[in-house]
């Protein structure tokens, strides 16, 4: 399985006169991952679809600030 969230670290300088953030994620949508749509994939309701904003599941990718979620700010 793979991953959508990608993190790295970035250089951090002696002199930067701000606290840094050691690590420092981003996001990469899931078509990236499917070379070819493959025939059959499940899918969404109609009214689903137009919420999720895709009528396939495999393509479904909410955002969620990663911020909010170490914080306890958004409930899963």
């Amino acid at each position: 399985m793979f991953t959508t969230t990608k993190y790295y670290h970035p250089y951090i300088s002696p002199f930067d006169p701000c606290q840094p953030i050691t690590t420092k994620s981003y996001s990469t949508p899931p078509q990236l991952y499917v070379g070819f749509q493959p025939p059959n994939l499940e899918q969404f309701s109609p009214m689903e679809a137009l919420r999720a904003g895709t009528l396939w599941k495999i393509f479904y990718d909410p955002y969620y600030n990663p911020y909010e979620l170490a914080k306890g700010g958004i409930k899963g």
